[in-house]
């Protein structure tokens, strides 16, 4: 079976392919070319955010995709700053008609907190999230989407979508790479019956200077990102490698070796890595 063919069932019955194409900072003049090369290539799962400012671009690709539209599966998410049922009600039409596509596969809220809030204040924003999240559901019920989850939500902001509302998210998108294995939330979803998403697999970039990491690539004989997207496929998380080149797309599916059992725990026990410029963005520590 191809990597591409390998899926994850979700908890209501949806099967999502566990490689995807993520799309953060390729332009949207630039994306719908790499969108139509990641599917020649055999990617069908496509990741793409309000924040990104391409959800046109990458509609465009799918739309002119060499597959039909019902075999991509398309995820984008309600910007972190819509913390009402109006405001996210009313972007998730917009997304829509930016694609012009008739639904989408899954849409998750991007983060618990507006981005401005990320690493500074401790509002978890409980029922913005509840109203966020109604709107989501309310467009499942209209066919807008098929699924719906959530994006860096902790232990806290999951169980107050769990305990108030009807729906259990899908997936938890979280921050999943060597150095950085949140093994708690990680554990947590998996245990709640929510998939797990690894975003930022190569750390941001930040993977390809480590010298540890890099004498593991040398061991198994392969690329520093391919052992850090293989990494995140081992602990059953769907992965979202980022790329506008149609090379690194196809040598980021090359990751048909497994790392022994002790080699993950060697490579679990690192932490603290260097973002470099990257550092400026919350996801990656830093503030807006």
């Amino acid at each position: 079976m191809s990597i591409f063919d390998e899926k994850i069932k979700l908890n209501n019955g949806l099967e999502i392919p566990k490689l995807a194409l993520g799309v953060w900072e390729i332009d949207d003049d630039k994306v719908a070319d790499a969108v139509k090369s990641a599917v020649d290539i055999g990617y069908r799962h496509i990741d793409t955010a309000q924040a990104y400012g391409n959800e046109r671009g990458v509609g465009e690709g799918v739309r002119n995709a060499s597959v039909p539209r019902d075999q991509i599966f398309v995820n984008s998410k309600v910007a972190a700053e819509h913390k009402d049922y109006d405001s996210a009600a009313k972007s998730i039409d917009e997304t829509l008609s930016k694609m012009k596509l008739d639904y989408l596969d899954m849409m998750i809220i991007h983060n618990p907190q507006p981005w401005k809030e990320v690493n500074q204040s401790n509002d978890r924003h409980f029922e913005g999230n509840l109203e966020a999240w109604r709107a989501l559901e309310d467009a499942v019920k209209a066919g807008k989407l098929k699924t719906i989850g959530v994006s860096s939500f902790e232990k806290d902001d999951l169980d107050n979508l769990i305990k108030n509302s009807d729906t259990k998210p899908a997936v938890n998108q979280v921050q999943v790479h060597i150095g950085d294995t949140p093994m708690d939330i990680i554990k947590y979803s998996q245990d709640n019956d929510i998939a797990v998403e690894a975003f930022s697999p190569v750390a941001h970039g930040a993977a390809m200077n480590d010298p540890q990491i890099k004498k593991m690539a040398e061991k198994y004989n392969v690329s520093v990102p391919q052992l850090c997207i293989r990494y995140d496929w081992q602990l059953n998380t769907i992965v979202l490698p980022k790329s506008a080149n149609p090379d690194h797309m196809k040598a980021n599916a090359e990751i048909d070796f497994e790392i022994s059992a002790e080699d993950m725990k060697t490579l679990e026990q690192i932490n603290q890595m260097d973002y470099g410029d990257a550092s400026v963005f919350p996801v990656f520590g830093g503030k807006l």
